[in-house]
């Protein structure tokens, strides 16, 4: 599964106005060079991110962006698909009853792809911005590593051919 720059850098622009806003408006600008982001890209995004709702625009002097919800109330799944961005791993076409394949079936792995498609909306949709910008994600994976006996001198999870851990790759 790959997730473009559109979302990743629309998640990273919302994680900097909600650490930065403190009830002020923040400019693009400030976000752009805080995250090493194009000015303009993120003019695009936050186009996107306010016809969602997710932020409000303050004009004039002093103006920029505030959040549309409070952090904990912004849901990460929200923020990647105002950008328009799709969270599925299957190559067939979301809702459409043709599959993949030339003669309009679905692959042998549909289901396979379909349902880790099902769990990566399912986690982003649990995790809010608040989570993200506060650390709680990184004490709550910190807390199921703990009860699944995780420990940092534990054996490596799956690994790819080389040995190497599996990861899920962001596209640029």
């Amino acid at each position: 599964m790959k997730l473009s720059t559109k979302g990743r850098y629309a998640v990273m622009a919302m994680a900097d106005l909600a650490r930065h806003s403190e009830g002020s408006p923040v400019s693009l600008a400030d976000i752009a060079s805080r995250q090493e982001i194009s000015l303009s890209y993120l003019e695009q995004l936050f186009s996107r991110l306010r016809k969602a709702g997710l932020v409000k625009s303050v004009r004039g002097p002093g103006g920029g962006y505030l959040l549309g919800h409070g952090q904990d109330e912004t849901r990460i799944s929200d923020i990647i698909l105002a950008v328009d961005e799709p969270l599925k791993a299957t190559r067939c076409h979301t809702g459409s009853p043709q599959g993949c394949m030339s003669d309009a079936s679905r692959c042998l792995t549909h289901d396979l792809w379909d349902a880790l498609s099902d769990q990566i909306h399912h986690f982003l949709a649990s995790v809010s911005l608040g989570d993200v910008v506060s650390g709680r994600l990184r004490e709550r994976r910190a807390a199921q590593n703990q009860f699944m006996g995780d420990t940092p001198e534990a054996e490596p999870g799956p690994t790819a051919d080389e040995g190497q851990p599996l990861k899920i790759h962001a596209a640029e």
